[in-house]
């Protein structure tokens, strides 16, 4: 009697690879080509929160053991340290008062855009992607909280990345590090502007196109530039660490390391920079006419033995 085979053979193995191939290249195509798709992944990863929280169940429980556990003189220690960095902080936090006002008086007198408190919201790392060439990771904050795609993310030392997928209760952040990943700059020094890309590693990111002749040196901190409206100015992002002339070449290469702490941090904060229509006339504007009190002004606050540039009648 013939032995009935384990696995079947014939043509429907071959079938089904080829339906296959042709279902996932259609939702290629849709995913790229129409938006609606964003809506259907979105309710997808409404599926995959529970397991979320269940997978970050493990690391929040030995949080609080390692809490549960300490001794009492660790605890002393640490309490120790937080009353000096509050001490510290808070000595900052006075000159900063003061800085605040003196910066509010000459931008009144200089009539220039008064710069308003930005929002944010607080979020806490789920999960981060096991993929070695992407570098993201996920929080708990969705559409539910406000969270949309482009949002700013920082922590504690500087900027992280921004939101890239949103779903009802958790959204996917590109960290600064991914290779993908791209924001103009600024040398806090002494203005120029530059571009900062990711590396695919966590410890340096490249400052692209600068110039051999580009006054920027080590130690060097870079800001956000506030150019193309994505990012606000002012927030740090990368301190510059090696800058390697290259003779004959026309750019010196450039490497920073991020002021965030990408693979340690654990809360951060989504920025909600306001809208640049919200903005209205305040904005400065080239076309705008400079006032003889602005000027006026200016001559004031110029430096000593600088000659005045214009005068006003």
């Amino acid at each position: 009697m013939p032995i009935k085979p384990l696995f079947s053979h014939g043509p429907l193995p071959g079938y089904r690879l080829f339906f296959c191939v042709l279902a996932a290249s259609v939702l290629m195509f849709v995913d790229q080509r129409f938006t609606r798709m964003e809506d259907v992944r979105a309710q997808m990863t409404m599926i995959v929160a529970p397991i979320q929280w269940v997978v970050s169940v493990p690391s929040d429980l030995l949080n609080w053991g390692a809490l549960a556990l300490s001794d009492q003189q660790a605890l002393v220690d640490e309490n120790r340290r937080l009353r000096e960095q509050i001490l510290t902080l808070s000595h900052r936090g006075q000159r900063l008062a003061s800085l605040t006002a003196e910066n509010a008086e000459l931008r009144s007198l200089l009539q220039a855009a008064e710069r308003h408190e930005i929002p944010y919201m607080t979020a806490e790392l789920l999960s981060l992607d096991n993929d070695p060439f992407s570098h993201q990771m996920v929080v708990d904050r969705g559409h539910r909280n406000g969270a949309y795609v482009g949002q700013p993310v920082i922590d504690a030392f500087g900027l992280v990345g921004q939101v890239t997928a949103v779903s009802a209760y958790s959204s996917r952040v590109l960290l600064l590090a991914d290779a993908s990943h791209a924001l103009p700059v600024q040398v806090n020094r002494n203005g120029l502007r530059f571009i900062v890309q990711g590396t695919g590693r966590y410890g340096s990111v490249s400052v692209l196109h600068v110039p051999d002749t580009a006054d920027i040196r080590e130690g060097d901190l870079l800001t956000t530039s506030g150019l193309a409206e994505r990012f606000p100015p002012g927030y740090p992002v990368a301190r510059v660490t090696e800058v390697y002339h290259d003779p004959g070449q026309p750019f010196a290469q450039v490497t920073a390391e991020p002021s965030a702490q990408l693979q340690r941090s654990r809360h951060f904060l989504l920025l909600f920079p306001p809208p640049p229509e919200e903005l209205g006339d305040a904005d400065w504007d080239e076309d705008m006419d400079i006032s003889a009190s602005a000027i006026h002004a200016a001559q004031r606050l110029r430096l000593p033995n600088q000659p005045v540039t214009q005068e006003v009648p």
